[in-house]
């Protein structure tokens, strides 16, 4: 890839001492962090000269933005779901870095426990964050009518417009799963962009409605976040995870997630 790039990172809840989680099933547990992890990871960016980003801030791919290879110092900041951690935990480390950040909001979770209220969502955008859409209802959108889409990506768009009182411009897919009926819908809505699971740096020659993030997992060390970080695991990552969508592909998102929950029921959380 040549020219600037940045890399989008994707987290999701973080777990607080004293607070249970919003799902405790394996394939979701192995998303969360514990909130000294995240610290400890917005710490070593911070130290190390990195400056986080929000989805817009990034687009403009702002001068140090390099190709990603050894020496990046830009980063995209994301979280999905919409997890109450986003406001009581993720925001006060992120305002002490002085980073920027997107969280994408499944709408009709919104007042569910665990989850941020309308009114938490509202401060957590008057705090200057960027609010992003991540559905309705968080289904595998490839599995859905053009009914249930428009539902999923237009009407949860202009329930999150109508409580933080600005355009939501980004749009994350649930489980990564998407289609061209989903970027022709985003499109329409009035989307500026359609971030996915797709494991890449995204540079000003990649399709906005494409755009590649990674998953933070869980226990990563921090040797392996600084290679994501700097792009130099991506190759091996990208490479895991096309081997997961075609598993994906072979098996269907219902069962290949039957699978994968059964396979990840032994492994305890780390």
């Amino acid at each position: 890839m040549s020219g600037p790039s940045i890399i989008y990172l994707m987290y999701h809840e973080l777990e607080v001492p004293g607070r249970g989680l919003c799902n405790s099933e394996p394939g979701y547990a192995r998303y969360v962090l514990l909130e000294r992890e995240f610290q400890e990871e917005v710490d070593f960016l911070g130290a190390r000269g990195y400056q986080g980003l929000s989805v817009g801030q990034a687009l403009a791919f702002p001068e140090g933005s390099s190709s990603c290879t050894d020496d990046c110092t830009k980063i995209c900041v994301t979280f999905d779901d919409g997890s109450e951690t986003d406001l009581l935990a993720a925001a006060p480390i992120l305002h002490q870095a002085g980073f920027g950040a997107t969280f994408y909001i499944t709408a009709g979770w919104l007042g569910k426990p665990g989850h941020l209220s309308a009114l938490q969502l509202k401060e957590l955008s008057v705090q200057g964050f960027e609010i992003g859409c991540h559905s309705m209802t968080h289904p595998m959108l490839t599995d859905l009518d053009e009914a249930g889409l428009q539902r999923e990506i237009v009407d949860a768009k202009s329930q999150l417009e109508q409580i933080v009182g600005k355009p939501v411009e980004h749009f994350s897919c649930p489980g990564g799963r998407y289609d061209d009926r989903v970027m022709r819908i985003a499109r329409a809505a009035g989307y500026r962009t359609v971030a996915t699971s797709r494991i890449h740096a995204n540079s000003p020659d990649t399709d906005l409605f494409a755009l590649g993030r990674v998953a933070i997992l869980r226990g990563t060390p921090l040797n392996d976040f600084a290679a994501i970080c700097s792009g130099g695991a991506l190759r091996r990552l990208h490479a895991q995870a096309t081997l997961r969508g075609a598993a994906k592909q072979l098996l269907g998102n219902s069962f290949y997630d039957r699978v994968r929950e059964v396979l990840l029921g032994g492994r305890r959380a780390q």
